[in-house]
């Protein structure tokens, strides 16, 4: 990787760190987390020490993966949002350009209608800045792996979730 990506990357990181933050503040979220389909932590904004991060992340990724399966047994492609409301604290959980989570905790003096209205400017954003991370590592790798490769690496990993 030259140099001049790793500049793009940390660039565009920093654009999402900050939507992020004002999300966190707009929404008045205790927390706002950007998680991938495996269930690792991207980045966060706003006070996660009263969360133990990497559980977190792994059953957000997990509860996102069984309600895909839900929609799929009602005929749904999929749900793109996920909430869960408790009685100080809810969580609404969103799908961002198809390939990561965001998770807004959240305490019961904000909003439903707030939040959702706030995350889907957020998404918006964060999908174009994803739509360039991802264009950037394709043109980055583009070549390095025949296709005969991908396809048989495919393959494999879904031989592996059946």
């Amino acid at each position: 990787m030259n140099a001049g990506n790793v500049d793009s990357f940390e660039i565009q990181y920093q654009k999402i760190k900050r939507n992020l933050e004002r999300l966190c503040i707009e929404t008045k979220a205790s927390a706002v987390l950007l998680i991938d389909k495996a269930g690792q932590l991207i980045t966060s904004a706003g006070d996660t020490s009263m969360l133990d991060i990497p559980s977190f992340a792994t059953l957000s990724a997990a509860d996102f993966a069984a309600t895909s399966n839900l929609a799929d047994l009602i005929g749904e492609n999929d749900f793109r949002t996920l909430f869960h409301q408790g009685k100080e604290k809810s969580i609404y959980v969103s799908l961002v350009a198809d390939q990561v989570i965001l998770a807004i905790i959240f305490p019961k003096e904000s909003t439903l209608g707030l939040v959702r209205i706030k995350v889907n400017k957020a998404s918006t954003e964060l999908e174009t800045l994803f739509e360039n991370i991802f264009a950037a590592l394709e043109s980055e790798y583009a070549g390095t792996v025949d296709q005969e490769f991908i396809d048989e690496a495919e393959s494999e990993l879904d031989s592996l979730f059946e």
